[in-house]
């Protein structure tokens, strides 16, 4: 509690109490449904299954879904910014890799999630859960975040930023320019030319490594386009 504390100031003591069960509860269980997390930690607490399972879900339920005159609702997006400065708090070097990613679940909602990536895995550090069918622009979202995380993220650090093919966009290249960091962007080389510094002759991106193990590196401009051209490093392997 005292650690969560350090890490969110602003939530109240209950709320702190509540998610330093949770969190206790996910390491008995070894997993983070709710069930489970319930019966695992009742077990520990001494406490009846139910009566925690409902403590639980009270925790993250909207304001109005909750009992009691009191009651003080979660908003999760305020504490992002806490949570990728908990994580730094204890990184062990100058680099960080950030990944964007967008997931579709069925036709059922998309999330949109920038995480940090570590050992082999990735620590989710800001989400936004939209229904898959919605017509909402994800834009606003990206940036809102990226700046968000800028603040908190320590000026000596070497930051890159990496995309699916997916999200590339060129407003999304420059927005990571314009923070100081260096993204890694993927992109479909379908149509797509680069055109090199040393050159100054425009070829086809399918063409820079024609056999497998070849690699290519040189400064230039991406996309014939006036819109779409993009000066910038192009990596190709």
């Amino acid at each position: 509690m005292a650690e969560l504390a350090s890490v969110w100031p602003e939530l109240s003591r209950p709320q702190i109490k509540v998610l330093a069960q949770y969190s206790m509860g996910m390491v008995l269980a070894e997993g983070s449904g709710l069930s489970r997390v319930s019966f695992c930690l009742a077990h520990w607490l001494g406490q009846t299954c139910n009566r925690v399972r409902e403590r639980l879900r009270d925790f993250y339920c909207c304001v109005q879904d909750k009992s009691g005159r009191r009651r003080r609702e979660l908003v999760v997006q305020q504490c992002l910014a806490g949570l990728l400065a908990w994580i730094l708090k204890s990184w062990p070097c100058d680099q960080l890799a950030i990944a964007m990613d967008a997931t579709t679940r069925s036709d059922r909602f998309v999330v949109l999630a920038i995480s940090v990536v570590y050992a082999g895995s990735a620590i989710p550090v800001a989400w936004k859960i939209l229904p898959a069918t919605a017509k909402e622009a994800w834009k606003p979202h990206w940036l809102h975040w990226l700046h968000l995380l800028r603040d908190v993220v320590p000026s000596r650090m070497h930051v890159i930023v990496l995309a699916d093919r997916g999200l590339y966009a060129k407003w999304l290249f420059e927005a990571i320019v314009a923070l100081g960091w260096h993204p890694f962007l993927r992109i479909n080389i379908q149509n797509a030319e680069f055109q090199p510094t040393a050159t100054g002759q425009y070829q086809p991106v399918s063409e820079l490594v024609p056999a497998t193990g070849q690699t290519y590196s040189q400064t230039g401009v991406l996309f014939r386009g006036c819109q779409a051209r993009l000066p910038c490093t192009l990596l190709a392997c």
